[in-house]
């Protein structure tokens, strides 16, 4: 049985929070001319073939067959698989794993894990983890899959040329057996590599992004290796982008709360979104969600060159951990922010408080109840608080946490983001402001034709 994620923004109207920091659902509609028009433009851009993300939950059967097959093939008897990836690569695929395998899943025995791999990602480049890291690996029981669209990132290169040195070492020429080169159809140097080498190769597509491409191989194949149901991971998304066709903010959810977090930041000052879900198996999506939302919206110039510095900063917060760390601030701080809890109606498990205690005590009131129970009436309370603090709050609820309803949440937040940004008038589709990093540090580690780069670094730190 699927369940259909429920959106409910009465936490952010007027009559809940206040005139002075509430919207009324005049004002919220009065956006419905722009939203037209941006969906217009979002719609020109997919008929140019501009945004792919748009056709990604209408993967063909075959495409789907053909991803889970290889990714049944190339792990079969292996005891690991270890993604060398950053960002886009690798975010999503860990979302996928800690959502529906939970955060533990590596530490889980091989019966719990149902014979799959142990699935690790590799983002960072602190030398000390990736050294311990292959540490624990055995060669010839580890599928190393490799991420980049472009085969340039230098982090991800780096990481697998150290890996590929540990599989020759060790596996000789069977090495390629271990290797899968997720990459740009047709060029690039990851793409060179893994045809000269011959890799198993699957194929990034040339119109999404690297932040919208969790519901390609990127995300699909790691997924895959570990057992999790790819289609109907799909099929969620399918059915929120039914749910999502037209412009009508009153039928299209992810129209909706990219207006209202659009109208809090450029109407009333309120430019951090905060998401926060309320079990650890989400905290890893809502930092998929966290690079999705700076990177396609924090922009320095707009679609018509003009400087404009515009873009709301993403947070990601954790219910209830974080309602002992930053909820002080969300309650009594600026009134600058905008919280969306996730909330998770049923667990995949759960435990009763015991009455442990031969004695009575204050927390008496504890025993019959579940920790279930507990974090639902946690996250109730806090909203209700934060709505009598005069706090906007919005909420997504789920049925439970499966491969459909992930699915779901994926492409309302990939669909909000893209009709945000035009909304601010900037492109949600690239990232100028990464690219002068990574000239400099090329410059920095000796690469032909940024020498430059390099010059400008040592002027600047002499």
């Amino acid at each position: 049985m699927t369940h259909e994620v429920a959106y409910e923004y009465t936490g952010v109207l007027e009559e809940a929070i206040g005139a002075e920091q509430g919207l009324t659902q005049k004002e919220i509609f009065s956006f419905q001319p722009e939203v037209d028009a941006a969906h217009q433009t979002l719609m020109a851009w997919r008929e140019r073939g501009d945004v792919g993300f748009l056709d990604l939950p209408f993967t063909s059967a075959k495409q789907i067959e053909d991803i889970t097959a290889k990714a049944r093939e190339k792990s079969r008897g292996m005891e690991a698989c270890l993604v060398l990836g950053i960002g886009g690569s690798s975010l999503g695929g860990k979302a996928l794993r800690d959502a529906l395998k939970t955060p533990l899943y590596n530490e889980m025995g091989k019966e719990n894990r149902k014979g799959y791999p142990k699935l690790y990602f590799a983002e960072n480049i602190d030398p000390e983890t990736f050294v311990a890291l292959l540490g624990m690996l055995r060669p010839d029981k580890t599928l190393v899959v490799v991420i980049s669209k472009s085969g340039g990132t230098a982090e991800t290169m780096s990481q697998f040329l150290i890996a590929m040195d540990w599989l020759t070492k060790n596996l000789g020429n069977s090495t390629a057996n271990h290797v899968v080169a997720i990459t740009d159809p047709k060029k690039g140097t990851l793409r060179e590599i893994a045809d000269k080498e011959g890799f198993e190769t699957l194929d990034i597509p040339r119109n999404v992004g690297g932040r919208f491409s969790v519901l390609t191989p990127v995300g699909l194949f790691p997924a895959a290796v570990i057992g999790i149901d790819v289609k109907s991971l799909l099929e969620g998304a399918a059915a929120m982008a039914k749910r999502c066709e037209s412009a009508d903010l009153k039928t299209n959810p992810a129209y909706l709360n990219a207006v209202i977090h659009y109208a809090y930041d450029a109407k009333k000052g309120k430019p951090l979104s905060v998401l926060m879900p309320y079990v650890d198996s989400l905290l890893s999506f809502a930092d998929w969600y966290r690079q999705l939302y700076a990177e396609s919206l924090g922009k320095r110039f707009d679609r018509d060159g003009q400087e404009v510095f515009r873009g709301p900063t993403p947070i990601r917060a954790l219910g209830t951990t974080d309602q002992h760390s930053q909820l002080q601030l969300y309650m009594e701080g600026p009134f600058n922010k905008v919280i969306t809890f996730i909330r998770t109606k049923t667990f995949r498990s759960d435990v009763k408080i015991p009455a442990s205690l031969s004695y009575k005590t204050a927390l008496d009131y504890l025993p019959g109840h579940s920790l279930g129970q507990l974090n639902g009436f946690e996250q109730m309370a806090t909203t209700h608080a934060l709505r009598k603090n005069h706090r906007p709050t919005l909420t997504l609820s789920i049925e439970k946490i499966d491969a459909f309803t992930l699915g779901q949440l994926f492409y309302f937040y990939e669909l909000q983001v893209a009709l945000q940004g035009v909304l601010y008038h900037v492109n949600p589709f690239d990232q100028p402001g990464v690219e002068l990093g990574k000239k400099l540090t090329y410059g920095l580690m000796g690469r032909k034709g940024y020498e430059e780069y390099a010059k400008e670094l040592d002027q600047a730190f002499e």
